[in-house]
């Protein structure tokens, strides 16, 4: 797989959006950094990371029903900072608007102070949301705007401009497309957002990515694999699925790409429960 390290993926809307972030950014008062909980170090886009470096962040691990809870534990704890707070949350659940409203008041409070012993009016916050392609932005704002503001899709680059949208009383959040960076110098980088569908199917081998999935499954997470297919894990992965779940041709022979089609859906919708590919 050494030949898929150095990937170039940077699309045009992309390079668009950098630009245009670091125009809006002096108008922003707080970053919040969607980060997928099933890879959170991968999904950290560094390109970001350097133009932020000022703002108060809230790194929130999306998606969280579909990672490891004892990772996700620990990486709650790795991004604790002075300047910043970290969330682990399902963009979906009631809760999380009030989690997310909160996280804001707790890192503007000096600021809120300040104001009011001025006799001013509370500001209204300007909240930018980032993080890379498919990591639930736009799902997340619809959930705190509580309507369908913008576009959803289970797929990388639904959302292509940038918005400012009203989703509390003193909080207007800038939605901004997925933005990855130009080169993935690091191949389990690269893997590990291939699994989670950062990227889009066809920019890597699905051979390389399914089998990278079925080697860390096997090594990580064994009994996940024999309670989903009840397979002999001494064998062919790719051809006990295959087999197991009647992804036949003609012949008998197993069929490769529904095999691929098959345990991505599974990894990825949390049929083979929560899987967490970062360690630290």
């Amino acid at each position: 797989m050494s030949q898929y390290k150095n990937i170039q993926w940077y699309p045009g809307h992309m390079f668009k959006t950098v630009k245009e972030l670091t125009k809006e950014l002096k108008l922003v008062d707080v970053v919040l950094m969607l980060l997928d909980a099933r890879a959170p170090m991968s999904s950290l886009n560094p390109l970001l990371m350097t133009h932020i470096q000022t703002k108060p962040v809230i790194y929130i691990l999306n998606k969280k029903d579909l990672a490891d809870k004892q990772q996700t534990e620990r990486f709650l704890n790795h991004f604790k900072q002075e300047t910043s707070m970290t969330l682990a949350l399902n963009s979906l659940e009631p809760k999380t608007p009030k989690m997310i409203i909160q996280a804001v008041d707790v890192l503007m409070k000096d600021e809120a102070a300040k104001r009011a012993s001025k006799g001013l009016n509370k500001k209204v916050y300007k909240v930018l949301v980032l993080g890379i392609p498919n990591v639930g932005k736009s799902t997340l704002i619809n959930t705190l705007s509580k309507k369908k503001v913008v576009k959803t899709g289970n797929m990388p680059g639904v959302t292509k401009q940038l918005q400012w949208i009203r989703v509390a009383q003193h909080i207007d959040l800038l939605d901004s497309p997925g933005v990855l960076w130009p080169k993935f110098d690091d191949e389990k980088v690269a893997m590990h957002l291939a699994l989670t569908g950062a990227i889009k199917d066809k920019i890597l081998p699905l051979s390389d990515v399914v089998n990278y999935g079925l080697e860390f499954m096997k090594t990580q997470y064994p009994q996940r694999l024999l309670e989903r297919y009840q397979m002999d894990l001494q064998e062919d992965l790719l051809k006990e699925i295959g087999m197991k779940r009647g992804a036949l041709q003609s012949g008998g022979v197993v069929d490769e790409e529904r095999v691929y089609h098959i345990f991505l859906n599974d990894l990825r919708t949390g049929k083979l429960g929560g899987i967490t590919f970062d360690r630290i």
